[in-house]
């Protein structure tokens, strides 16, 4: 399980702004923090209610940090979800499971058909790639604390 203070694993998928595009995490790492926010599924209410939190909350990051959703959505499913949120900030698409597994946030999802998702769960890497804040849902619809998310990747701009 990955802890405060642990490199910050790697990985690559999709990322979702105006375009969807090759991503590697490592690559985003530098110019500031990075705020992971895994997500369950894209239209769901409580990932919907968490991605628009973050919007409306998203001046009190400070402005080199880098915020990204990420979910096991496949990459045009989430941004169709960007846009019908008015999301502002990247979304990390994931159907392979590369970053719900090197983070180990993965939620089992059988009922759906679905082996597994994203257990919702906030992890802040700061400039050295070293994970600085972790947050992990206990249970259903549980959110995260949104200011102290932003507090944690403020303090690492210090």
């Amino acid at each position: 399980m990955v802890d405060a203070g642990d490199d910050a694993p790697d990985f690559s998928a999709s990322l979702v702004t105006d375009d969807i595009e090759p991503f590697r995490l490592s690559e985003a790492i530098g110019d500031g923090p990075v705020v992971l926010a895994f997500f369950p599924a894209a239209f769901s209410s409580t990932c919907t209610d968490e991605m628009r939190t973050i919007r409306d909350e998203f001046d009190r990051f400070p402005e080199a940090c880098t915020v990204l959703g990420v979910s096991t959505d496949l990459p045009h499913a989430l941004a169709a979800y960007r846009e019908e949120y008015g999301l502002p900030f990247g979304l990390v698409a994931d159907p392979d499971h590369r970053a719900i597994e090197a983070y180990d946030a993965i939620a089992a999802f059988e009922g759906y058909g679905v082996d597994a998702v994203a257990r919702r769960s906030v992890f802040v890497i700061d400039t050295d790639g070293t994970v600085t804040y972790r947050w992990l849902a206990d249970g259903h619809g549980q959110e995260p604390d949104y200011a102290a998310v932003a507090d944690a990747a403020a303090a690492t701009t210090n």
